[in-house]
């Protein structure tokens, strides 16, 4: 078996300013899967974020829609400087801080929130300077 995408179903409670943010972050939408009523947000070419209001979400499960805290996901990035980048666009675009940085010289990240609570970490880890035994 070979996974070749990752899609991340989000509930959101407001389409427009989540479309906003998400662009302000530099992810564009593909706008063969966008519409008033949802957004296909694509974060690599492996990866894509598919935003849907509550009432549209609840379409795609028999289950309560989920709380936004439960899952950290964590976007692997080249450098410390893209680290902070997305994360001061983040939060200067709506989101909120989830925690400090972390900066073990080999590893640093940052975490924010976006405006309907969706838990982001960014992470750069330099490979060449990581002990045998990391932190």
């Amino acid at each position: 078996m070979s996974v070749t995408h990752i899609f991340v179903n989000l509930p959101v409670t407001d389409i427009a300013a989540s479309k906003a943010f998400y662009q302000a972050l530099g992810f564009p939408l593909n706008p063969q899967f966008t519409d008033e009523t949802s957004a296909y947000v694509v974060v690599s070419e492996t990866i894509a974020l598919q935003l849907a209001p509550h009432d549209k979400f609840r379409s795609f499960t028999n289950q309560d829609v989920p709380d936004s805290g439960g899952v950290i996901s964590a976007l692997g990035v080249e450098s410390r400087d893209e680290v902070d980048r997305i994360t001061d666009t983040a939060l200067r675009s709506g989101g909120s801080p989830t925690k400090d940085p972390t900066d073990f010289g080999w590893l640093y990240n940052r975490g924010f929130a976006d405006p309907d609570g969706h838990h982001f970490e960014v992470v750069y880890v330099d490979m060449d300077a990581m002990p045998e035994q990391p932190a």
